[in-house]
């Protein structure tokens, strides 16, 4: 859903209650239930059931190359296609791969013309599955996932990286919109910052203390957004 000028669209009862009143951790854990369906639903609307790192190139070949050679390969093999890809060293991702364990979901703000609309995450495995709030408030555990990241470790012990790229719905975002929600994964799970992490602590294991202008004042603060923001009311006029 749009929060536009930092007023709640009144789409639901619970989006009717103030920022931090208590029904909202009401609202949060009922979003957590929901998203456990995500990464479950039928494969649909493009995406690839099982989409392994095999199925994308020969794993044996490139062991034989060193992590650069890996580097140069993946991204010259994404840099033709319309998605989001990433190279993540050994120690970002296992930072990142260890916070999830413990808090496994977490809400990421995509900036739209007239204010933000949210994305709920949800790890499964090493996908990291995304949809509208919106999404999972109407439609519950129908809700399909919109984009999904795939972290492929395959190589980490041997090479010190994890390779990532991603499929998304283009009905509901583009490439840029994918990689603004992709950046947020590392923005708030690899932080060195406590403040920012604690976001993702806060809305997990203790939602009712959690506010969801704190995850846009972050990303604002950050600056990830700004590109984006800026496109799209270029694309306004």
């Amino acid at each position: 859903m749009v929060y536009p000028l930092f007023r709640l669209e009144k789409r639901s009862e619970f989006l009717k209650q103030p920022v931090g009143h208590s029904r909202q951790g009401d609202f949060i854990k009922c979003v957590e239930q929901k998203t456990d369906a995500l990464g479950k639903q039928s494969v649909s609307r493009g995406f690839t059931k099982d989409k392994t790192l095999s199925s994308i190139f020969n794993i044996e070949m490139v062991k034989e190359k060193t992590a650069e050679e890996i580097k140069q390969i993946w991204q010259q093999y994404f840099a033709a296609k319309d998605t989001v890809y990433a190279v993540i060293p050994e120690e970002k991702f296992d930072l990142i791969w260890n916070r999830a364990q413990s808090c496994p979901t977490f809400l990421c703000a995509l900036p739209r013309r007239e204010g933000y609309e949210f994305f709920v995450g949800q790890w499964t495995g090493t996908e990291l599955h995304f949809t509208a709030l919106i999404n999972i408030q109407t439609r519950g555990e129908a809700a399909a996932s919109q984009l999904i990241l795939y972290h492929y470790p395959e190589l980490k012990e041997e090479k010190g990286i994890v390779l990532m790229t991603a499929e998304m719905d283009s009905t509901f975002m583009n490439v840029a919109e994918a990689q603004c929600i992709a950046n947020q994964v590392q923005l708030f799970y690899a932080t060195d910052r406590k403040e920012t992490y604690g976001l993702v602590e806060t809305f997990n294991l203790r939602p009712n203390e959690f506010k969801y202008m704190s995850v846009i004042a972050e990303l604002e603060q950050s600056g990830l957004g700004a590109e984006l923001k800026c496109a799209q009311n270029q694309n306004k006029t």
